[in-house]
């Protein structure tokens, strides 16, 4: 192993080892990365629609009626610390969808909660549009403070109502399962769902969970157009992590019209293989595949 190899290995297991992930099953340092299936083009999308993108792992690119909506930025080829210049840690399976030197001004940002590869800080330090940024509790202090209009922490069943320059937008923060702890000292930190709504339609960004009945007490904020919902890393992890059934089972039970599948394909976090999560989504949508919006990284669809 070169010096360059170790050194980023070396970094990666301090900062897997912090979030209790066992680097033998994470961390893949070095190796070929797969290109985004297809790219998407947002400036060809119209401002009169709902429009989004999956990007890889829990990012999604929303066109939200002419608002521009980013969930939990992760950009670049390796998620862990943050150097400035460049970032230690795990390499990505599939590259990003869009670069962020090719995303629109973002109006908005909706970050889920601290783990690494959810809450970048080189990928939100990255961005151009000054958005504003909504987080979980307790977590505003890793919100880099360049490029940002303003960060709002807010807690489930609160919600805030933003002005942007495109337009109004109300994002709520729902109740869902997991932790929210960044580093092996800070459990204190919270962790979010969110339902992002405007002109009367609504999505549910689903951030990571495992299987959890608060989903069906989310359905009053509803009738949702999409649920973006997390389908992979269950394996071994069921207990922060709901399988692609599961994901299916809380979309239904919230009532949303069609399922936008994520945080699979993307970095190596658990057991499970590169396909296993899409394609037993897949199954478990069997009567109903037009409700399956993405399937592949870059993937884009008009959801109304």
């Amino acid at each position: 192993m070169n010096r360059r190899n170790f050194l980023f290995t070396a970094a990666a297991g301090c900062c897997l080892t912090a979030v209790f992930v066992p680097p033998s099953v994470l961390v893949r340092m070095t190796g070929s990365v797969l290109p985004a299936t297809r790219t998407p083009d947002p400036d060809a999308w119209p401002e009169n629609r709902i429009t989004l993108a999956w990007l890889g792992h829990a990012t999604v690119l929303i066109n939200f009626y002419g608002v521009r909506v980013l969930t939990d930025p992760v950009l670049f080829s390796r998620i862990g610390i943050d150097l400035g210049l460049a970032t230690m840690g795990p390499l990505r399976l599939t590259a990003c969808a869009l670069p962020a030197s090719r995303l629109p001004e973002i109006d908005v940002v909706v970050v889920s909660h601290a783990h690494f590869d959810h809450l970048d800080t080189a990928s939100l330090g990255a961005l151009r549009g000054n958005p504003i940024v909504i987080t979980a509790p307790k977590t505003a202090d890793l919100i880099p403070g360049r490029g940002v209009k303003g960060v709002h922490e807010i807690l489930w069943n609160q919600a805030v109502n933003l002005r942007t320059r495109r337009g109004d937008l109300e994002v709520r923060a729902i109740e869902v399962k997991h932790w929210g702890a960044r580093l092996n000292h800070d459990g204190y930190r919270g962790y979010n769902g969110y339902v992002i709504r405007r002109e009367g339609r609504a999505i549910l960004f689903g951030g990571d969970t495992a299987h959890t009945p608060a989903f069906a007490a989310h359905r009053r904020h509803g009738p949702y157009e999409a649920a973006i919902m997390p389908i992979g890393a269950y394996d071994p992890y069921i207990y922060n992590h709901c399988t692609p059934e599961q994901a299916v089972a809380m979309t239904d039970a919230v009532g949303a019209r069609l399922f936008v599948p994520v945080h699979h394909k993307t970095f190596r976090l658990s057991a499970e293989g590169f396909n296993e999560p899409i394609e037993r989504a897949e199954a478990a949508l069997a009567s109903e595949h037009d409700r399956l919006a993405v399937r592949d990284v870059g993937d884009s669809a008009v959801v109304a």
